[in-house]
């Protein structure tokens, strides 16, 4: 699914309405002007947001739309910015952004991992370069905790369009952490012996000069951002399959 079968990011269409246009045919921006299903009034509507939608599309305008997507449904925008979409996870010394550092910043995009370090690479300026490079943040949760610590850890203001990988879960009915999910849905990890508390521990290890407690969490936070690709991809041919293509009658629509 892609943001051209997307409707519900114009003003006045909610979930509803935009099922009621997939079921008369209308499941592509294309299917607009064709139809004689809805009002002038409608139409016109939809024609003019559909208009400046694809100006943004054609400059890769990625904050267009994360404005105008709702929350839930920020998966949608991942199949027209994949390009540059960054998958990314941190790791820190605690949960409470007031006190605690960020360790290490794990990032994956293009096929291309990297992870910057405390006290090495990771920086107020190449987190910025990083995110700037970008048309699309996912990640596990970080609307709520990676995001707003690096925010303060850094003094930055990150408001690149956002996928948080948390809420399609759940709307799969998938719940609990991102360990708990790739489970779930099969996905291969290794260092299975590795969670949150023990990156932390990992640390403390590497400050007292253990070099291979860091090679062995710099590989954790890798590995968490890497398997995002993987799950994003598992959920969205899951979003797709469920919610969009019962209404799909060309697999040229999709």
């Amino acid at each position: 699914m892609r943001l051209e079968n997307s409707f519900i990011q114009i003003p006045r269409i909610g979930e509803k309405t935009e099922q009621k246009l997939w079921k008369k045919g209308i499941t592509h921006w294309d299917h607009v002007e064709d139809t004689s299903n809805i009002s002038d009034a409608k139409k016109d509507r939809i024609t003019s947001f559909v208009q400046k939608a694809r100006q943004n599309l054609e400059v890769n305008n990625s904050y267009f739309f994360g404005e105008k997507m709702p929350s839930k449904e920020s998966w949608r925008i991942y199949r027209n910015f994949q390009e540059n979409a960054c998958f990314f996870d941190i790791e820190t010394t605690g949960l409470d952004k007031q006190k605690n550092k960020v360790t290490t910043v794990g990032t994956h995009r293009a096929g291309e991992s990297k992870v910057l370090v405390r006290g090495q690479d990771l920086t107020r300026e190449r987190l910025k370069e990083e995110i700037q490079k970008s048309s699309v943040l996912v990640s596990f949760n970080g609307k709520m905790f990676d995001v707003p610590f690096l925010e303060q850890s850094f003094d930055m203001n990150i408001d690149k369009p956002h996928i948080d990988l948390r809420y399609p879960c759940k709307r799969l009915g998938m719940s609990g952490g991102l360990k708990s999910i790739e489970k779930q849905l099969g996905i291969d990890r290794e260092l299975e012996d590795v969670d949150g508390r023990e990156a932390v521990r990992l640390w403390k290890r590497y400050e007292k000069g253990d070099e291979e407690a860091l090679q062995k969490l710099v590989k954790y936070n890798r590995y968490d951002a890497v398997n995002l690709e993987q799950l994003l991809e598992m959920v969205h041919e899951r979003l797709t399959k469920e919610f969009f293509r019962p209404y799909v009658n060309s697999a040229e629509d999709l």
